[in-house]
């Protein structure tokens, strides 16, 4: 008779433990040592963007926006073009609106989305080498004019300026 319910010893796995500890150290955690931005960059030149569209103001939102956010989540510092490390060029190529969902009865928009597109390159000012260029960037914003809440196109243009400040800002960092 066996007796089923004593412990059995593992048999032929006491070699996985070290297999599996250098699978783990070789997978990493996703932390590295290196920099999180280039450490020869020191100043940054942000000229107002351009504009292609029929929005004005737009085009200022953003170039603020751009340099509160590299001087908040960088190393760098925001400086005039003839003395600055880097230029960022961007021109403002596509702001539109459209309809999310409707009212059922009268079918006034209910939500709306405003989506602003730029394509931008960011230069070393000495070499002319392009650190970072990207065609057709864009981010949404939302608002709800109905009656209750009544927000604005601006509310929407404003969101979705913030959202494209962070994510160029994001894209100034070093390549892993």
């Amino acid at each position: 008779n066996q007796d089923l319910t004593a412990p059995k010893p593992c048999q032929g796995r006491s070699g996985l433990w070290p297999l599996l500890g250098m699978l783990a150290l070789l997978a990493g955690c996703g932390y590295t040592t290196k920099n999180l931005y280039p450490r020869n960059i020191r100043t940054v030149a942000v000229p107002i963007l351009a504009n292609r569209t029929f929005y004005r103001g737009v085009e200022q939102d953003l170039t603020e926006a751009l340099i509160k956010e590299i001087e908040l989540r960088t190393p760098y510092k925001v400086a005039s073009s003839d003395t600055a490390d880097t230029i960022f060029h961007g021109t403002i190529t596509n702001v539109s609106q459209r309809t999310l969902s409707s009212a059922r009865e009268g079918g006034l928009p209910e939500e709306l989305e405003v989506r602003i597109t730029v394509s931008f390159e960011w230069r070393n000012a000495r070499t002319g080498e392009i650190l970072r260029q990207r065609k057709d960037f864009d981010a949404v914003g939302r608002y709800i004019p109905a009656k209750g809440v009544g927000e604005s196109f601006s509310v929407a243009q404003h969101n979705a300026v913030q959202l494209l400040a962070q994510d160029i800002v994001s894209t100034m960092r070093s390549d892993w």
